[in-house]
């Protein structure tokens, strides 16, 4: 049997697969040649489902701790018992009126999951819900929203004559929607390439124009384009004026900037920089493709409008072979599936609620929430319950975020693998991966379209999706009323506006809205002027910046004793700190890797392949060092995500040894409307391991 499906969990997903089943078991895997998506191509990733699907590490049924937090020691529980103790928990904080005590957290979302989560926390009144959205594409969607009223997707089916490529890496890391072979294809058309990015990536090898920027400036470079087109009319007028608000305040403000600052501030020569401002100016139509580096600084948001307001100027917003608005199908709303009316007040109960774009999406910005565990204000933080994430190797300063966790009153972990968080837990739960149960992929993304991943094999012995785990425990804390019998029929109720039910879905598989082009022709832009925000009388009236200005933070400055600058970059065989234990993969990347120039080695008497120390503020770890003779000299690029399943001599599966996240900071400032934190330019030095 060969059933059609689309990846999920490994990445992002979306890619289309053909899962070849024998005897009720998946033996193999291959794309799928009729996704609209990735027309058959398939990565390591994808092909080793079936290796994380048979690990023998998985786990299989729930456990509670036994013995002291951290010690290892595990006792098998029932089901019944795992979600009544964790009911009783939490039910216990909110008798007692803390519902500001409880903490839920996701990892990156990979389907129906987050919005249950965010569901549960909105019947039960608790505000306090973490995801990685400070950091992780809420910059990038809330900046359009408040721009141009929509994400804007690159239009790699037009196609594009050129692609500007910011801070994205898809022929290694495919993004939400977004998969490299689009990108492929449209190059194999001629279409030209202008990628901005601190490394030669095998993308930017292949670039007509490459752009070496130092790390977290991107959006005094954006500001930089802007400018020359501006100065040298290479601005759509028409659309401009009749489609945008804000054009003369942003020509003003872009007087304050002069292209040799810009250039010293970016370490990108003035001529490059014109260059490739006016070749995308000229090209028609251009699209951005722009990645989750961008989101790595205190300038997230700004940097986000910036680019926004790029594709605006040169007439290639929501144009053929532009960044276009792509409406999903007519399904139900996300707001409506997690109820976010059950809980109007809850803005005026989060830490920060003036973070505005965070609050609107519901979230707490991760390293406001240590914080308050650990000093324990403006109030304590006692309960976590965390699905699909690992905070000890994703949120920054590692350090604080392992103090914290210890701290708690109760931590309740599901999850795949025994992570090092999940090895802090007192309640581990086991989920159950793609593959094993019905689930919509994209929901809820602004790429314009659904997936179904219907359920294709049994789950693993006692694993449960993370979506049932929501719906189950949700009966257990009296809120039957609220949730479903089962999964199937809360699959039913989101498709129900559309006409369908998850069996009609099965049979469609790619499911798409009404997409066209030009649309504000007829409505206006959704916004509201009904125009192109360039000046931003909402950010103005909320005290943020209301034209895109850049600020360098002083954490970002290196000195005599941090000389170099770090940043850091997504392993292509892993997905953030996951999978290391799958055999295929780790011997594709086996141990995690700093680069460094080969000239910055030599001076520092470094040799390829030897183990050295990364030092920051914050810490040090270990690394093994390789060489990039195409990176700038005071560069270096960590590795990301790394512990080492197979090390059980070592603290946790040694989450602190190649950690780069206890090398960040989590002090402020921060990202004064989402909360990003400053991840991407960190002064540090890189010496000999003793």
């Amino acid at each position: 049997m060969i059933a059609k499906t689309f990846c999920a969990r490994m990445d992002h997903g979306g890619c289309g697969l053909l899962v070849h089943i024998q005897e009720g078991k998946i033996v193999k895997i291959d794309g799928d040649p009729e996704c609209p998506l990735n027309r058959g191509a398939i990565c390591a990733k994808g092909r080793a489902q079936i290796e994380r699907l048979y690990h023998p590490d998985r786990l299989r049924y729930p456990c509670r701790r036994i013995g002291a937090r951290g010690e290892g020691r595990w006792q098998r529980i029932s089901w019944a018992e795992a979600l009544t103790t964790i009911a009783e928990k939490i039910r216990e904080k909110i008798d007692q009126g803390e519902e500001r005590s409880i903490v839920f957290a996701q990892g990156t979302p990979k389907g129906l999951e987050l919005y249950l989560l965010l569901r549960l926390a909105n019947v039960l009144k608790i505000p306090h819900l973490i995801t990685p959205g400070p950091i992780c594409h809420m910059p990038r969607e809330t900046a359009a929203l408040y721009t141009c009223g929509f994400f804007p997707v690159p239009d790699f089916d037009y196609p594009p004559n050129l692609v500007l490529v910011w801070g994205s890496n898809l022929y290694q890391t495919n993004e939400e929607g977004i998969m490299g072979a689009q990108l492929r294809r449209v190059r194999d058309k001629g279409a030209k390439l202008i990628v901005i990015d601190p490394r030669r990536t095998p993308l930017a090898a292949q670039a007509d124009l490459w752009l070496r920027i130092k790390p977290g400036t991107d959006l005094a470079l954006a500001l930089g384009f802007l400018k020359i087109i501006i100065e040298e009319d290479l601005v759509d007028r028409e659309f401009v004026e009749e489609w945008t608000i804000g054009f003369q305040e942003l020509k003003e403000n872009l007087k304050n900037y002069s292209l040799a600052e810009i250039s010293k501030i970016t370490w990108i020569p003035e001529k490059e920089i014109k260059e490739a401002a006016r070749l995308y100016g000229l090209t028609k139509p251009a699209c951005i493709q722009w990645g989750n580096a961008l989101e790595h600084t205190v300038n997230s948001v700004q940097s986000a409008r910036a680019l926004v307001i790029l594709a605006a100027l040169t007439g290639n917003l929501d144009r053929p072979g532009g960044n276009v608005h792509r409406p999903g199908p007519p399904v139900l709303r996300p707001g409506e599936l997690v109820l976010s009316s059950k809980f109007r007040e809850k803005r005026e109960k989060l830490l920060a609620p003036g973070m505005r774009l965070a609050a609107q999406m519901g979230f707490t910005p991760s390293q406001l929430i240590i914080k308050a565990i650990l000093d324990e204000k403006p109030y304590p933080i006692k309960v976590m319950y965390v699905q699909g994430g690992n905070p000890l190797l994703s949120y920054a300063r590692a350090q604080e975020t392992y103090q914290a966790l210890k701290k708690l009153e109760f931590l309740a972990v599901a999850e795949i693998f025994l992570t090092p968080t999940a090895q802090l837990a007192d309640i581990v739960l086991p989920a159950a991966t793609n593959f094993e149960f019905d689930d919509l992929g994209h929901y809820g993304l602004p790429h314009g379209f659904i997936l179904a991943r219907p359920k294709l094999v049994e789950p693993l012995e006692e694993c449960w999706p993370d979506s049932m785990i929501i719906n189950e425990l949700a009966k257990r804390l009296g809120q039957e009323n609220f949730f479903w019998p089962n999964l199937r029929a809360c699959l039913d109720d989101i498709l129900k506006p559309a006409g369908l039910n998850y069996e009609e879905l099965k049979k469609i598989g790619f499911y798409k809205g009404e997409w066209a082009y030009r649309k504000y022709e007829e409505k206006g832009f959704p916004t509201p002027s009904g125009k192109v925000e360039i000046y931003s009388a909402k950010f103005a009236e909320w005290g943020y910046d209301p034209l895109p200005t850049y600020r360098e933070p002083k954490s970002a400055l290196p000195d005599s004793k941090y000389p170099l600058i770090l940043t850091s970059a997504k392993d292509a065989h892993y997905f953030h700190s996951a999978y290391r234990n799958i055999p295929s993969l780790r011997r594709l990347s086996p141990e995690p890797k700093v680069f460094i120039h080969p000239q910055t080695a030599q001076e520092l008497g470094i040799h390829e392949g030897e183990w050295v120390v990364i030092e920051t503020r914050q810490g040090t770890i270990r690394q093994k060092a390789a060489f990039d003779e195409h990176l700038h000299p005071q560069v270096v690029v960590g590795a990301y995500g790394w512990w080492f399943p197979e090390r059980q001599d070592l603290e946790f599966s040694g989450w602190k040894e190649a950690n780069i996240n206890i090398l960040t900071d989590n002090n402020p400032p921060y990202e004064p409307t989402i909360g990003s934190t400053n991840l991407r330019a960190i002064p540090c030095r890189v010496y000999k391991e003793n």
